[in-house]
């Protein structure tokens, strides 16, 4: 009776077989399972969150009779409970876009330059702009699946409940947090972290900075968030009712003006002895309203994810271009 042996080639070969992971996909998952870790859990939990919080809140408010009966006759308490937690969880969300620039970008590349990780790879025959491209895509691949699960989800939910919370869907709760911005909004902290970790090369320091810098362009960001289209202007009489257009709609400017169109700012004749004299002095008859229907969101969402987008291009060309003109 004759055993059958395996010589060492062909275990080897069989273990490379069995492991589907190899060369630079192994390192990247190696290197950086921490933050894959970090990255599915943080997506399960939170999808799990929002799906079980909207059930909540449905069962919640159907039970009460919406919508059949409207928000403000439901006990203010309980909508002001379920408003409170819709806010909780969008509050949670909405530190990802610092979360990925400090804890994923900044590092990304400083640390492996810091301590020589980077020097290493270079004398494995592998070109460092592959390796570059490796980094950069399993990176933004986290920011997508992360940010495209918890975005869809929690826009699912708000388009449920919209009429029963108090947030307008251009306030940064609603607007930042839902898809296509949270996604835009991430990858643009997370490659201006790349870009910072490039530069500084000290992953500690690298990380300080890009903290301070994402919180200093989330500012920016709510600046420019009513600057992204043009308002539309609707005028109705000064004691009358808000007409249909404006309903869903946000005001971002108010005014009063005559009946020819010409407007004064909203607080004319407010303080004068005589409101109604100076009004019927200037001709002033109608409310004027500076405002962004429901149907633009699509497009000022579209326009913030594009500039975000655009702007995460060049600071990944710029990473890139200083990581492989500079010595590792």
């Amino acid at each position: 009776m004759s055993t059958v042996t395996r010589t060492p080639v062909q275990q080897e070969t069989s273990f490379a077989g069995r492991r589907r992971l190899r060369g630079l996909a192994w390192l990247m998952v190696r290197q950086h399972r921490a933050a894959l870790i970090a990255c599915t859990a943080a997506t399960v939990i939170g999808a799990a969150w929002i799906i079980h919080e909207r059930g909540t809140m449905l069962d919640s408010l159907h039970a009460a009779g919406w919508p059949a009966k409207p928000v403000d006759t439901l006990d203010p308490d309980m909508v002001q409970r379920l408003d409170r937690s819709f806010s909780d969880v969008a509050r949670y969300i909405g530190y990802l876009p610092l979360l990925f620039g400090v804890f994923i970008g900044a590092p990304l590349i400083s640390a492996d330059q810091e301590h020589g990780t980077a020097r290493l790879v270079s004398t494995q025959s592998v070109p460092r702009l592959r390796w570059l491209l490796w980094k950069l895509g399993f990176t933004l691949g986290l920011v997508l699946m992360t940010t495209g699960v918890l975005g869809a989800l929690f826009g699912w939910w708000w388009r449920a409940v919209r009429p029963a919370l108090s947030s307008t869907w251009l306030d940064g709760t609603v607007f930042d947090n839902s898809l296509p911005v949270l996604t835009a909004l991430v990858l643009f902290t997370t490659t201006l972290g790349i870009l910072i970790g490039a530069l500084v090369r000290r992953a500690v320091a690298a990380m300080t900075v890009t903290f301070f810098v994402t919180a200093a362009s989330l500012l920016v960001a709510d600046y420019f968030r009513n600057r992204l289209a043009t308002p539309r202007r609707v005028a109705f009489p000064l004691d009358g009712a808000h007409p249909a257009v404006l309903t869903d709609a946000v005001q971002v400017d108010q005014w009063v003006g005559t009946a020819s169109g010409k407007v004064y700012g909203w607080g004319t004749c407010v303080n004068d002895a005589a409101p109604e004299a100076c009004r019927a002095k200037l001709g002033i008859v109608n409310s004027v309203w500076d405002y962004f229907g429901y149907d633009q969101m699509a497009t000022l969402q579209w326009t913030a994810a594009g500039l975000l987008v655009g702007a995460g291009v060049i600071f990944v060309a710029l990473a890139v271009l200083r990581t492989r003109r500079t010595g590792l």
